[in-house]
C-alpha cells in the first residue's frame, strides 16, 4: 500500500513534467488559434458585457427555436468563461494541477495493482497502460469536436499531451512500483 502511494507520487511527478512541457511552454501554441490585440480586446469586452458569470456557454444557445436557427447558421462557439481572470504564472494552478495529477496517478496505480497478479510482465503492464491512456484520453478529449463541433486542432493536441502524461505516470508505476512477478502469487 505505501509502496503504491510512493509510486503514485513518482508517477505524478513524471506526469507533471510531461504536462509542463505540453502546457507551460510555447509548445502549447501548436494546439491554439490566436487573434490580434484588437480582436482580443473586442472579444473580451463582448464577453464581459454579455456573459453573466463564470461557466461554460454555447453561443448561440440552441435550446430555443430562434437559437437553434442561429446555431445552424453559425458562427457558433463553446466558451469556457472565467469572469475573474487569473495570472498565467499562478502558483495556485501549479499546486492544484499537481494535486489533480497525484489523484489520477493514485487511481491508475491502484488499478495496476489490482491486475498485477494476472498481468505479471512489464511488457504486458506497459501495453495495458498505453491502451488505457489512449482510451481514456480519446473519450475525454475527442468527444467535444464530435458532439459539439469544436476545433479538432486543440483536441488532437490535448489528446496526445494527455496520452503522454498518463503513459509517463503509468510507466513509472508499472516499472518500479508494482510487485515483482514472483511476489505476486
Amino acid at each position: 500500500m505505501i509502496r503504491m502511494v510512493i509510486g503514485s507520487l513518482a508517477g505524478a511527478v513524471a506526469m507533471f513534467i510531461v504536462g509542463f512541457i505540453f502546457f507551460a511552454t510555447p509548445l502549447q501554441l501548436i494546439g491554439l488559434s490566436t487573434t490580434g490585440e484588437a480582436q482580443n480586446a473586442a472579444v473580451q469586452v463582448a464577453l464581459a458585457q454579455n456573459l453573466p458569470a463564470t461557466g461554460t456557454y454555447v453561443v448561440p444557445s440552441p435550446m430555443s427555436a430562434p437559437g437553434a436557427v442561429l446555431y445552424g447558421k453559425g458562427p457558433v462557439a463553446t466558451v469556457h468563461y472565467n469572469s475573474q481572470g487569473f495570472s498565467t504564472s499562478s502558483m495556485g494552478v501549479v499546486v492544484a494541477g499537481f494535486v489533480h495529477e497525484l489523484i489520477v496517478a493514485l487511481i491508475l496505480g491502484f488499478a495496476l495493482l489490482g491486475v498485477a497478479g494476472r498481468v505479471t510482465d512489464f511488457g504486458s503492464r506497459l501495453r495495458l497502460v498505453l491502451l488505457f491512456s489512449v482510451a481514456a484520453s480519446g473519450l475525454a478529449l475527442l468527444s467535444d469536436p464530435i458532439r459539439m463541433h469544436q476545433d479538432w486542432r486543440y483536441a488532437i493536441y490535448a489528446f496526445f499531451a494527455n496520452v503522454a502524461m498518463l503513459a509517463a505516470a503509468g510507466t513509472v508505476i508499472a516499472r518500479w512500483f508494482l510487485p515483482a512477478p514472483s511476489a505476486v502469487q
